[in-house]
Formats: C-alpha cells, sequence, structure tokens
C-alpha cells in the first residue's frame, strides 16, 4: 500500500458523536457526505484500522483513514507561487491547469496535496474554490477557527472578488448581467450550466440559490478579442463563464462554454484535432482570479491580495497583431 496517498486523522473532542460522513465532510470539504458515505461503502475508508460501522459515531481519539484508488495521475502545473502567509492563513497564485481539490484521477496533483506537502500545511481549507484550468488567487485557512471566520465572510458576501477575462467578441461598455444559473438543457455535457438573463433586481422566492450577478467591465479591445474585468456579485458554479456565453463572449480556451462543447468531449477522450486547438486559441480557459479582498479572520484587519496576469495569457496578447 502507498502510504504517502493515506490520509490519516484523528477525532478531537469536540467532534465526537458526529457520523463519519459528516466528520470528514467539515474536514475534508472537497467531497460531501453523501459522497463520504459512498467513499465508505465502496471501502476507501477505515477507522481505527477496520471498517467502519454505520450505526457507531465517532469517539474521541478514533484514528480515520481515507485509501484513495492508485491510479496514475495526469500532469499539471505545480508552480504554486505564495502570495501571503501567516499563522492562520495561505494565500497562493494557482497555475491554470492545477486541480484545488482530489477528485477523480487526482491526488497528489492537487493544490490541496501541495500545501500540505510543500508548504506544511496540516489540514488546509481552500475557501475560493477556483476550476483546474482558472489561475490566481487561492486563499486557504490553516484552522478551524480561521476557516470558519473566512467562510462566514464569503455566505455573508462581503468577499470582494475580480477576474480578468479574455473573451470573444466585443463589449462596449460596463454590462451588469442578473439572472438564474441552471441545467443546461440539451447538453452533451452533464455539469454544463445555462444563464438566462432577469430583468428583476432579485431572485423570486424560492429561487435565491441559483441567483446570479457580475459586473463586467471592458479593459481593451484587441483584434477579435475583449480583455474584460468581470466582478461576481455571487458566487455560483461556472458563473463568469455561462454568463460569457450567453452574452454571446465566450471565454477564450474554454472547452465547455466556447464556441463548441464538443471540444470538452474531444479532450476527455485526447482527440483534439489541430483545428480545434487554433480555434480554442490556449490551451486553458483564459480566466484569472486577478484580485480577492477580505478581512482577516484573526483580527479583522483590511486585506487585498492580487496576482499578475499568468505567462500564458501575456504569451496570447504579444501573439496578436
Amino acid at each position: 500500500m502507498d502510504e504517502e496517498r493515506i490520509l490519516k486523522s484523528l477525532v478531537r473532542r469536540e467532534e465526537a458523536g458526529a457520523a463519519l460522513e459528516t466528520f470528514l465532510a467539515a474536514r475534508f470539504p472537497y467531497h460531501t457526505a453523501e459522497e463520504w458515505a459512498a467513499l465508505a461503502a465502496g471501502g476507501a475508508l477505515l477507522v481505527n484500522g477496520g471498517p467502519p460501522d454505520p450505526a457507531r459515531p465517532l469517539a474521541e481519539g478514533d484514528e480515520v483513514r481515507y485509501v484513495p484508488p492508485a491510479v496514475p495521475e495526469p500532469p499539471v502545473d505545480d508552480g504554486v507561487r505564495v502570495l501571503y502567509e501567516d499563522a492562520d492563513i495561505i494565500a497562493v497564485d494557482k497555475p491554470g491547469n492545477l486541480p484545488a481539490h482530489p477528485a477523480g484521477k487526482y491526488f497528489r496533483h492537487t493544490l490541496w496535496w501541495l500545501l500540505r506537502e510543500r508548504f506544511g500545511v496540516a489540514e488546509p481549507s481552500l475557501l475560493n474554490r477556483l476550476d483546474r484550468e482558472t489561475s490566481g488567487v487561492t486563499l486557504a485557512a490553516k484552522h478551524p477557527a480561521a476557516a470558519a471566520a473566512c467562510r462566514a465572510q464569503f455566505t455573508a458576501r462581503t468577499v470582494a472578488k475580480k477576474y480578468t477575462v479574455f473573451a470573444g467578441g466585443a463589449l462596449e461598455g460596463p454590462l451588469e448581467a442578473r439572472g438564474y444559473l441552471g441545467p443546461a438543457a440539451g447538453s452533451a455535457v452533464r455539469k454544463k450550466r445555462a444563464f438566462v438573463r432577469s430583468l428583476d433586481d432579485g431572485p423570486e422566492p424560492g429561487r435565491e440559490a441559483q441567483w446570479a450577478e457580475t459586473l463586467f467591465l471592458p479593459v481593451m479591445r484587441l483584434d477579435d478579442l475583449s480583455v474584460l474585468e468581470a466582478v461576481p456579485r455571487t458566487g455560483r458554479l461556472h458563473q463568469i463563464r455561462a454568463t460569457l456565453l450567453a452574452l454571446r463572449l465566450p471565454v477564450l480556451g474554454d472547452k465547455i462554454y466556447g464556441p463548441d462543447e464538443g471540444l470538452f468531449l474531444r479532450f476527455l477522450e485526447d482527440r483534439l484535432t489541430d483545428g480545434d486547438r487554433a480555434l480554442l486559441r490556449l490551451p486553458r480557459q483564459a480566466l484569472h482570479a486577478s484580485e480577492l479582498a477580505f478581512r482577516h479572520p484573526a483580527d479583522g484587519r483590511p486585506m487585498k491580495l492580487n496576482a499578475p496576469l499568468p505567462a500564458d495569457m501575456l504569451a496570447l496578447l504579444d501573439r496578436l497583431p
């Protein structure tokens, strides 16, 4: 057994009495409680060296082990750069080809693992979850109290986020896009979402979880490319990318929300053609988390962290006439 791949966690006094999947979802939120329960049923979890008893709540001092499947992991860009660090938090500039959390084939080839093994953060809690192909500022808490204080700010929408995005087409002026995000009907990509604009100032009762607001500001226009600043007011899955597709300003390099979602299906099967790559113009989506502003979880002082535009996006600008 590959000991390096095993996660070991001891149950603290305040965590005693919880169900196994509840404990793990709180400690390692990259999986939901339902997903942890499925992993337990599949034999990937051990409690005190043996199979867990679903009827027994965890006790203080119990050792929980997670043994992920030993499968080859795809290569990633592990060039993570620290932007800020203290005893409570660490913020890094995440590259554009690095998953944030373990999932699927990725375990050691993730930002979460690098924070543990390279930067010595025993239990990193990633607070703003960027997609694998999205680069930029990523904030992690080093202990539960800091994580709770930061998450409260995200929930209250007091954290200010800015993204730089390269999109096809032209945006003539500032645009506040408000509407609803939901499953993309008829799409062959299961996780794809669709944005539908609304004239309302806010969500209808019962639809709050689907409401999305993003401010887009034009920065410059170069050939058939627009450089935009995106300021999301809400934090929904694929919010910026799905909204820009609905506005007919697809993100360059985006295989799901670009000109042809078939690109994503061919990408999964390693069948992208030279024509596909030329259409994408960039190997990954041109979306970069450029700024994150929040209050420090320990003393409340204002924090503003910035990540410069990455080399691949700068190189795309250099190639334009």
